[in-house]
């Protein structure tokens, strides 16, 4: 009875010991770019915020696209390119 149930505890443990080796060998073999993070929303509006800035531009036949309609509508004032108000600037020219 005592050999039955030392094998038993055995063969849970050489279980328990692959799996973690098979995890092990998965995890290594992934590449290293899956591994990071994704940039955060934060971090996506500062790019952006870098890559444009106000300068008194205010109508979608100025902007070269959606993205810069965009940041133009949430940060710069007088902007007039949201004609319905849903919040989707340039829908004719860039946002469509």
């Amino acid at each position: 009875m005592i050999i039955v149930l030392f094998s038993l505890i055995a063969w849970q443990g050489y279980g328990e010991y692959k799996s973690r080796r098979i995890a092990d060998v998965v995890l290594k073999s992934v590449p290293d770019i899956l591994k990071t993070k994704a940039p955060t929303a934060t971090q996506r509006e500062s790019a952006t915020r870098s890559q444009f800035r106000c300068d008194g531009r205010t109508y979608c036949s100025q902007m070269k696209s959606c993205a810069e309609a965009t940041f133009f509508l949430r940060n710069c004032p007088g902007v007039k390119m949201d004609g319905n108000n849903d919040g989707v600037p340039c829908e004719k020219q860039w946002c469509n």
